[in-house]
């Protein structure tokens, strides 16, 4: 007699390998059929049905409605992430970007990073009925970013800058007594059970000046998508912080300027032009154009590094901004997936001037850049 850890075990064999001639045995009813279906669909159907020599067809066809009828099953059937990750990979293995030209399949879609990307890649060919579906898309993945990242990015990044605006002689509601004692501590009279404080350490939390500059350096190639996501949120974020002076500069082989939209998130994001060629060293000399204080700046190249410009100058820019006492940044990704294909040579280049390059999850980054703005080492996340 099969013992039901048996039959769910088979159940779930049968569901992996779809189709009646698999071994297990196992017949799929009710809502497990639903999902075998909603599975071929897309898998086994781009497998079995893609004809030698021509482009992928699969269950999916080319319905609007059938897709979101499809798009409705999966939502039905499966958690949130993995909805999202199927869309992604109908996208990327059926070829249904025309699709969502349509307004009615973007009201279908579960909103994510990937389809964010996928939405601005397409923008020049989106019809004047769907931007404003298209926008609104954009704006709910931004909105959940923001509400995910803000708030953690203000405590960490103000902490750090209040710490890094220590004062000799802070006024006593500026003083850190923790790090005042800890100054102190050889100045400890134990027939008195006190320190002395020799040496008061404090902030000047009052103040409203600016106390750091961050630039912002975006590669928005097209494999550098999901990063020009996050940058963008991250970007407004940052901006929104009295004490930071924030630039963003996104660049292909030319050079755009996005500051003064950093206000709106959604409207850099929309600026942006995916795909295309990459000069990173025309990027940095922009950059480096706008440093006035460079002991207070951090600048973070978010980039692949494959550099189409010139690779011996795009070095020296780096070097001659390190030298100047600008905390250098280089970020392979910044983006839950990991680090992609990158320019193994130019990343070991950066790190023998100082700059290491590695990849960044989002979670990750306040706590980069609060050691970049207390010049303390990086925290660099371990490799995956």
């Amino acid at each position: 007699m099969t013992s039901t850890l048996d039959s769910d075990r088979l159940r779930r064999w049968r569901l992996v390998l779809g189709g009646e001639a698999d071994g297990t045995g196992c017949t799929l009813t009710g809502r497990d059929a639903g999902m075998d279906q909603a599975l071929a669909a897309l898998y086994r159907g781009a497998r079995e049905q893609q004809p030698a020599g021509r482009s992928r067809s699969a269950g999916l066809g080319g319905s609007a409605p059938q897709v979101a009828r499809w798009l409705g099953d999966i939502r039905t059937y499966f958690p949130t992430s993995v909805v999202q990750l199927m869309q992604q990979d109908a996208i990327t293995r059926l070829g249904l970007e025309r699709l969502l030209l349509e307004p009615e399949m973007l009201a279908a879609v579960e909103p994510d990073v990937h389809l964010v990307a996928t939405l601005l890649s397409l923008k020049h060919a989106l019809p004047e009925t769907t931007r404003e579906s298209a926008r609104l898309v954009v704006a709910k993945v931004v909105a959940d970013l923001e509400r995910r990242l803000a708030d953690r990015t203000r405590a960490v990044l103000g902490g750090a800058l209040d710490r890094s605006a220590k004062v000799n002689r802070p006024r006593h509601r500026d003083i850190d007594w923790d790090r005042t004692i800890r100054a102190n501590l050889k100045n400890y009279l134990p027939e008195r059970g006190t320190v002395v404080p020799e040496r008061l350490v404090g902030h000047a939390r009052a103040q409203r000046a600016v106390k750091k500059e961050v630039i912002l350096c975006i590669d928005q190639s097209g494999s550098m998508a999901a990063s020009v996501v996050h940058s963008a949120v991250f970007g407004a974020v940052l901006a929104s912080m009295h004490s930071l002076a924030t630039r963003l500069v996104v660049f292909d082989t030319s050079v755009v300027d996005l500051t003064e939209q950093l206000t709106d998130p959604v409207d850099v994001l929309f600026a942006t032009q995916l795909g295309g060629g990459t000069d990173i060293n025309r990027a940095l000399a922009y950059c480096q154009s706008k440093i006035t204080r460079p002991a207070d700046t951090v600048v973070v190249l978010i980039s692949d590094l494959y550099e189409g410009g010139i690779r011996d100058e795009m070095l020296k820019r780096v070097a001659a901004m390190k030298a100047a006492g600008v905390q250098f940044i280089a970020l392979l990704a910044l983006s839950d997936e990991g680090a992609p294909a990158y320019d193994h040579a130019h990343a070991a280049a950066l790190a023998a001037l100082g700059a290491p390059a590695f990849a960044c999850t989002p979670d990750a980054f306040p706590e980069i850049m609060a050691a970049a703005v207390e010049r303390r080492p990086l925290p660099v996340p371990q490799a995956r």
